[in-house]
């Protein structure tokens, strides 16, 4: 079974230039997503960074730069007012990797998920850190066309090609990935 997991699709992600101008097409694409995933019974995962106040559970950048962000009970760390996303699942993360200390992997096995279609930003920090770490524990990714984004376009094109080299993660549209079937390997 899929699941479609949406990374990051926050406030303090999405405002600041020039993913502020990415905005709206990200958002356009990740509800075109989600939408295919109600139509297909696909459960739909949300992750979003949430950090405590508390400076010693920051990243190592925010520590160094005391600039944080999505800090909690902060507009900063919502879900873009836009998007209808109505997940099944939500995940609290601390750190780029979705899957490193939290419940991604129990949620996933209790859903009986074993391919996953991964959606939203940034596409060399945490979209390639969570469909890498997705590889390692045995899931089947695929990057969701449209719906992953960066600030830094360079940066962009070559995670996806690495995670294409490296990890057979390949690009899809929905239509692309219902004419391959589920389990399709």
């Amino acid at each position: 079974m899929r699941a479609l997991i949406v990374i990051d699709l926050q406030e303090d992600f999405l405002n600041p230039p020039p993913l502020r101008e990415q905005r709206s097409a990200i958002v356009r694409s990740v509800q075109e997503w989600t939408d295919w995933a109600r139509r297909s019974d696909v459960p739909i995962v949300e992750v979003r960074t949430v950090l405590p106040q508390d400076k010693s559970t920051w990243a190592l950048n925010m520590r160094e730069d005391d600039q944080p962000v999505v800090l909690e009970r902060t507009q900063g760390a919502e879900l873009l007012a836009e998007l209808d996303l109505r997940p099944d699942v939500t995940i609290l993360k601390r750190r780029d990797d979705a899957f490193h200390g939290t419940d991604l992997l129990e949620r996933l096995h209790e859903l009986d998920v074993d391919e996953l279609v991964i959606a939203g930003v940034v596409t060399e920090a945490c979209i390639a850190m969570t469909a890498a770490s997705a590889y390692a524990n045995d899931f089947l990714v695929w990057i969701a066309e449209g719906a992953v984004t960066s600030a830094d376009e360079k940066a962009h094109r070559a995670a996806l090609l690495w995670l294409k080299e490296q990890y057979r993660q390949e690009v899809v549209s929905p239509e692309e990935l219902e004419q391959r079937g589920s389990d399709w390997m």
